[in-house]
């Protein structure tokens, strides 16, 4: 189903690919250099009110896939970043593309992009057109159905950003979304819309809608902060027309709320509230990561997903069936240097989990309905033939559907049983196919009544 050009991973297992990207700053940054696009060192000086008297300097170095400076174009991240794990999407695998870093790090600009140029699109837009290319160079193989559903998380409680009521009730009025697990033990969204979109124009539409919903505020990091954790998520159908197998996968695009250290930013009130709830749940998360790490390594079994909502969607994203990339979004002004090296640490940290992906796919059920009527309806002519004997349209009609060789080939075997003792034909004769059966029956009819003798050349006595 997808171009031979794209290289799409056939490992089953592998860890998670962690990017680290910086956000442009008006002041160059003596603290953090770059080696080779792929190791990110900062050199943070001690303070001599920490008692450190030499004033020695240490070196905190963190190896990335790869490392984007501030001159990076949002093109050049979808195509090294997000393109991989949409193409597995779109080959029937489930992908997760999440952004963590500290407030005001560019995570939302890099996931959504900026409203002021088409070239600042994000990773969601350009993902839907992506998905949509590939649906309409692909719809005389195959049948497309996609679903666009878009969640917040605020203050640990989920919301439908698409839910007609943000236009005329209060946030705390709206329903809520709730988690419910399955009989299989997954988790499900109960109370969230699932939006049909047949191009990418209603794709971007709903994205639209649902960021108009966003909670966003000031806060001395940031002019205008995100308050919640965001995820887009795209559901992908596919039905080839060759087979009667059906895909279904999940692409996840999460723009996580951004840590902030409270003490530093001097909030109060709804804003430090705010912030204490986006600290907890990554803070969770951060549990989460540790956890799995450990039990890759036989220290534990427990994960801690359902110490939060985000968590808890997050699970397959996380060491599940998810094929899983993380950007790392740091602040490259020197004022923001320990939590730029904090979300650098969570990065490796999320680089050791293995995640075990594997193709959503499936029998199509009515497909194999289908077929069984046919089937069916093919038993039943064949037993409508015997009924009739060897005469009648019937037998005529199913008859004509053979070609010539297959013809010829089936009238040599009769002739071979007629000229010889061996019966051993009856048998096959009895589970030939509806048309070599009939034809048979029409050709020892002919036999009988034509010169046998003269034709077969004597081989033949009735």
């Amino acid at each position: 189903m997808s171009d031979s050009s794209r290289n799409v991973e056939s490992e089953n297992e592998r860890t998670i690919e962690v990017f680290c990207r910086v956000r442009p700053t008006k002041k160059l940054s003596r603290l953090y250099s770059l080696e080779d696009n792929e190791t990110i060192t900062f050199n943070v000086p001690h303070e001599q009110s920490a008692g450190v008297v030499n004033n020695q300097k240490e070196i905190f170095q963190f190896p990335f896939a790869q490392v984007f400076d501030q001159h990076v174009k949002q093109e050049d991240i979808f195509d090294h970043v997000a393109k991989k794990v949409v193409n597995n999407v779109i080959d029937g695998y489930n992908g997760t593309i999440f952004a963590y870093g500290q407030t005001g790090s560019g995570k939302t600009f890099t996931i959504t992009g900026g409203p002021e140029h088409y070239s600042d699109r994000g990773v969601i837009p350009r993902s839907i057109n992506a998905i949509f290319s590939h649906i309409d160079a692909n719809r005389s193989q195959a049948m497309f159905a996609v679903h666009i559903s878009y969640l917040e998380i605020y203050n640990n409680n989920g919301y439908d950003l698409l839910d007609p009521d943000h236009d005329n009730k209060k946030l705390e009025d709206l329903q809520k979304v709730v988690l419910m697990d399955d009989e299989n033990g997954n988790t499900r969204l109960s109370h969230i819309s699932v939006q049909p979109a047949s191009s990418a124009e209603d794709a971007l539409n709903w994205l639209f809608i649902g960021d108009t919903n966003r909670v966003i505020c000031e806060t001395p990091m940031n002019d205008a902060s995100s308050r919640s954790h965001c995820i887009f998520m795209i559901a992908l159908e596919t039905r080839c027309l060759r087979t009667d197998m059906i895909r279904r996968s999940r692409l996840n695009l999460v723009d996580l709320a951004g840590s902030e250290r409270t003490a530093k930013t001097q909030v109060d009130g709804r804003i430090l509230t705010e912030a204490r709830a986006i600290n907890l749940s990554l803070h969770y998360l951060e549990q989460c990561i540790v956890a799995l790490h450990e039990k890759a390594q036989g220290k534990r079994v427990h994960v801690p997903y359902r110490n939060s909502m985000i968590t808890s969607i997050l699970k397959d994203s996380l060491g599940g069936n998810c094929k899983t990339v993380m950007i790392a979004n740091i602040n490259a002004d020197d004022s923001h240097v320990i939590e730029s090296i904090s979300t650098c640490r969570f990065a490796q940290r999320v680089a050791m989990i293995s995640n075990s992906a594997t193709i959503n796919e499936e029998l199509d059920p009515s497909l194999i309905i289908q077929r069984l009527k046919h089937r069916v309806e093919e038993l039943e002519a064949r037993l409508s033939v015997y009924e009739q004997g060897e005469s009648g349209t019937a037998a005529e009609d199913a008859s004509r559907t053979l070609d010539p060789h297959k013809i010829s080939q089936l009238e040599l075997q009769i002739d071979g049983f007629l000229d010889r003792d061996d019966d051993g034909l009856v048998s096959a004769l009895i589970d030939l196919p509806k048309g070599q059966l009939s034809h048979s029956f029409l050709y020892l009819k002919r036999c009988i009544k034509s010169n046998v003798k003269q034709r077969l050349a004597g081989r033949i006595i009735f």
